[in-house]
This record gives structure tokens, sequence and C-alpha cells, in this order.
């Protein structure tokens, strides 16, 4: 499966597409994939490797969706802009070809079992600074007490919402629990015995200062792919370049299966899977516009 996505900087803007292939089993469902349109087939999908993505009867998020980041450990300002570019570009209007928006205008064709549609509005909401309230080193199990923090934060708590999406980002120097070594992201719910509610949650490292070989590709390489050259991060921060399509990645998989029943394939293969990058994806440059307003192409 490939898709597109592009990080947007504010001045100048910086765009950049980035694919991916993932094979996966297929499995027998309850309902196919929607029909692509023949304009976004073509240049964000490639529907070959969609054909077993199956509908499980299970709920979509259909209403707006809020994203709330909670930034864990040292974040600079312009680290934190780069990811927030990233969610504003997701719902915006009028984008030029190819955007953020018009791939999830594809994840969005994916409906519930009354036929109402994931939710085309992704709005960055409320923020949290968590800095280490809970060490330099994180499992899973302990991120439950940090978006606990956040949402029962006695100055500013986060909102509850049913489709609030709380994102936790992990600065460079935080360890986290199987990080690089078998994941660069992942999602699930909250214990609400532990956060107090059931929540849609979902984590991505930045491995600048780790690994980015292995979670930060293309703009790092690894030794045993010693004939590529590592692009240049088109925002000059490999680590959180790097997390923007893992992002994109756990978004696209919370609203089209948010509780583990809704679309997905193979042994629970999710369509983040198939609409966002693995480790390795495969590299296309766009063309992106400086200040200017002078046409240039990433080297």
């Amino acid at each position: 499966m490939v898709i597109v996505y592009l990080l947007m900087h504010r001045v100048p803007m910086l765009l950049i597409a980035v694919a991916a292939l993932l094979i996966v089993t297929p499995v027998i469902g309850y309902r196919p994939r929607p029909e692509l349109k023949p304009k976004r087939s073509q240049n964000l999908v490639s529907s070959s490797k969609l054909d077993d993505i199956r509908y499980h009867m299970g709920p979509v998020l259909t209403a707006d969706i809020t994203i709330h980041p909670i930034w864990y450990g040292a974040w600079q300002n312009s680290q934190k802009n780069i990811i927030r570019e990233f969610i504003y570009s997701i719902s915006a209007v009028h984008s030029k070809h190819p955007s953020v928006a018009e791939w999830w205008e594809t994840v969005q064709l994916y409906t519930d079992k009354t036929g109402a549609n994931v939710s085309r509005k992704v709005l960055l909401a409320e923020e949290n600074d968590s800095f280490y309230s809970h060490g330099k080193s994180l499992t899973r199990s302990s991120m439950q007490y940090v978006i606990r923090s956040a949402v029962t934060a006695g100055a500013k708590p986060l909102l509850i919402t049913k489709s609030g999406l709380y994102l936790l980002l992990t600065s460079p120097d935080v360890h986290v629990q199987d990080f690089c070594n078998h994941i660069c992201g992942f999602h699930n719910l909250t214990w609400k015995s532990i956060v107090g509610y059931t929540l849609l949650y979902a984590w991505v490292g930045n491995s600048g200062k780790l690994f980015p070989q292995t979670c930060a590709f293309p703009f790092a390489v690894p030794e045993y792919m010693a004939g590529f050259k590592a692009l240049k991060p088109p925002n000059g921060d490999v680590g959180v370049d790097g997390m923007i399509s893992f992002i994109g990645h756990e978004v696209a998989e919370l609203a089209t299966d948010p509780v583990g029943n809704a679309w997905y394939s193979g042994q629970e293969v999710l369509l983040g899977n198939k609409t966002s990058t693995s480790n390795f994806p495969i590299i296309r440059l766009v063309r992106m516009r400086n200040k200017s307003g002078k046409n240039n192409t990433r080297n």
C-alpha cells in the first residue's frame, strides 16, 4: 500500500511526499473496502493491496476528531510547530496537490455500519506539557499515568471528548519500552482503572538521538543500506520529520478502527498499516515552494 503525506512548515512551506509498501495476509471479512475515486487511487493509493481490508461491524470516528498533543520531555517550539502544522494540514481546504488533506479524503471514505463516514475534520486541540513528570524512561503502563496527569491537571486539564485522540510525544532523550527495537509508535485505549476514563491514545517517539536509522528513514539510513543516500529532512530536524509519517499512521488507525473491531485485515492488521509508512518507505520527491514563491526540488 502506498500513501503520500506532506510535511508542512510555516515559513517557508516545505513539501515532501513519502510512500510505503506493506504486504499482509488477506482475511475473510464482512464487507469490502469502499471504492476509491480514480484520481486518488492513482496519486495516493496503490489499490491492489487494499482488497483484503474488511469491515468487522465496529465503530469509526464520525464526529470531529480532536488531537491533544502531550509533550513529554524537552521540546523546542520549532519542533512543536512542525507537528502542529501537520495536524492542521489534515483538514486544510484548497490545498495544493498532493496534500495531506487529499490523503485524508481517502481515509474518510471508510464508514461504519450505518454508512456514516470517518470525519473530515481533524482539529488541533488543547495541549499539555508534561516535561519529565514520570522520569526519562517510560513503559506502556507508566504512559497511562502520564495521560492521567494530563487529563486531571489542576490548572488546565485536557478536555475529555468522545472523538478525542490523546497523542503522547516523547523527546529524543526519553527511553520508551521497545522503542526502535520493535516499534516507532503505537495506539491503544487507556485503562479506566488508572486514567479514570477509557480514551483513545497514541504514542510516537523522537528517534533523533537514539536510532534514527530505524524510525526516521529516509532522513537517516541503516548501515546495511550503504548505497542509499539519506534525504535532507525538509524542516532540518531528522527526529521530528521522521515522526510525521508515524503520527499520520496512528491517527488513521484510530479513526478507522478505534476499538479494534472495525476496519482491518489479516490478524488485525489495521488500515493505518496500509495507508501509512512502515519502517522502510519508498520516497517520491515533489515540488516545494519557498517564501519567494520560487519552486524548488528537494535533493
